[in-house]
């Protein structure tokens, strides 16, 4: 997903541009950490203190022009209007968190908000297209048959949570005023991969394969989540 991230970023801004980077639901910082050290100014925004510490224990331990370029707000993301000013940003992004909103179009009407004209907003979701191919590739038939008709699931954490269709997100974002420009799938032959597998020591074509099914139909539509990219009109 970073690669895809990357590569939305070199298609939309000017080589070099130190961009705006809102990072809501970041996590532990990965993408915020990446982005900082390419030199660009990041918030991010996190409600978990488990997270948010350890994002805080990461940060610490990096170089201070980095550290100077990253703020972290404790915060679930649906008050973005309390904290920072319309048009703050050049990019947003919300990488695994609508699965756990019930009601997301408040949250991504906001997020638009915090776009500056141009600006990219990338979302990282659980494909509610395909819910039927975890359990359908491991055998669990029933499971299988209900998850066609349904965009609630459970995720590895056990806990019940949300899928978004490709086709009710490209409407909202096209409402929102920030309307779908590209998207690709993530997970797409590694999603049932169990969790603790030992990582191979070369990921050089697992990679490459991921990167290429990711952008290509029919494969991405089955993906077990979407990297979406809109842009603010």
């Amino acid at each position: 997903m970073a690669r895809q991230l990357d590569e939305q970023i070199a298609g939309r801004f000017k080589v070099g541009q130190r961009l705006r980077v809102l990072d809501v639901g970041m996590g532990q910082g990965t993408q915020a950490l990446r982005l900082a050290r390419a030199g660009h100014k990041v918030t991010g925004v996190e409600q978990d203190h488990k997270m948010i510490s350890v994002a805080r224990e990461a940060l610490a331990v990096e170089p201070e022009g980095i550290r100077n370029r990253v703020r972290l707000v404790e915060s679930d993301g649906r008050d973005t209007g309390v904290h920072f000013l319309p048009g703050s940003f050049d990019v947003v992004l919300c990488h695994g968190v609508l699965m756990y909103v019930e009601e997301p179009d408040p949250l991504l009407a906001g997020l638009a908000r915090m776009l500056a004209p141009g600006g990219l907003l990338s979302l990282l979701v659980r494909n509610g297209n395909a819910l039927a191919m975890r359990p359908g590739l491991s055998g669990d038939w029933a499971a299988a048959l209900t998850a066609f008709d349904t965009t609630a699931y459970q995720n590895r954490l056990g806990l019940d949570v949300r899928a978004d269709r490709l086709e009710t997100l490209t409407a909202t974002l096209a409402g929102i005023g920030a309307p779908l420009q590209a998207w690709y799938g993530v997970r797409v032959f590694t999603d049932t991969v169990a969790d603790g597998a030992e990582v191979p020591a070369d990921l050089t074509d697992l990679l490459a394969v991921e990167e290429r099914a990711g952008r290509s139909d029919p494969y991405r539509g089955v993906a077990a989540l979407l990297h979406l990219c809109g842009v603010r009109g």
